[in-house]
């Protein structure tokens, strides 16, 4: 019997139905619906039962999360979750040409900045006028206080690498509008999380 590569984040036993709703406002009933940065793929494959007529791509630019994207999507008998893309969002090339909705869960205060850049710079190449990107995850905002446990978040981040860190919520605008994206809403979640979504100009 092979091993089970599938992995598990509990934070996504918590989000991802407040996320769901979100989306269901969001995506297009067809196309393709590109997540970068899908972990352990179990957002996907949760947002693919939810919407049977998109064909979502999951990636990551690690061996064992695109090996635990896999496994779940085996596992779920889903035929419209491709397999999983070796993209990382710094990368000036992606291994995609196109995409009517790009997703991005926990991973810009997870990364170096330079991957919320090349993020940005991706979705606007992809992206026709009117698609959407979709954002979540903890950020700071310049009118109100960072809550505790998101301060003591962004510390621990920090001690693990450097790099990371909640970010500005208006420097991840201003990088997204460089690139032709428009805020549309930023929309209050559950444990101090946003929904940040941009449309294509």
């Amino acid at each position: 019997m092979k091993p089970d590569s599938r992995r598990s984040a509990p934070a996504t036993q918590r989000n991802r139905d407040p996320i769901l709703d979100v989306l269901r406002t969001l995506l297009p009933e067809t196309g393709l619906a590109l997540e970068v940065a899908s972990g352990t793929g179990e957002h996907v494959i949760h947002f693919a039962r939810a919407f049977p007529y998109l064909r979502w791509q999951p990636s990551d630019p690690t061996p064992d999360a695109r090996a635990s994207i896999a496994a779940w999507t085996e596992t779920n008998g889903l035929m419209n979750v491709l397999p999983p893309l070796d993209l990382d969002a710094a990368a000036d090339a992606w291994p995609v040409a196109s995409a009517d909705a790009l997703l991005c869960i926990n991973m810009i205060h997870i990364s170096p900045w330079e991957a919320t850049e090349g993020l940005m710079r991706g979705a606007g190449r992809l992206l026709n006028a009117g698609q959407p990107v979709y954002l979540y995850g903890p950020y700071r905002r310049a009118d109100r206080p960072l809550a505790p446990s998101n301060a003591a978040f962004d510390a621990d981040l920090k001690r693990r690498d450097s790099r990371w860190g909640l970010r500005e919520l208006d420097d991840v605008v201003t990088c997204a509008e460089a690139e032709g994206l428009a805020l549309e809403a930023v929309i209050e979640m559950p444990a101090n999380n946003l929904s940040v979504i941009f449309r294509k100009r």
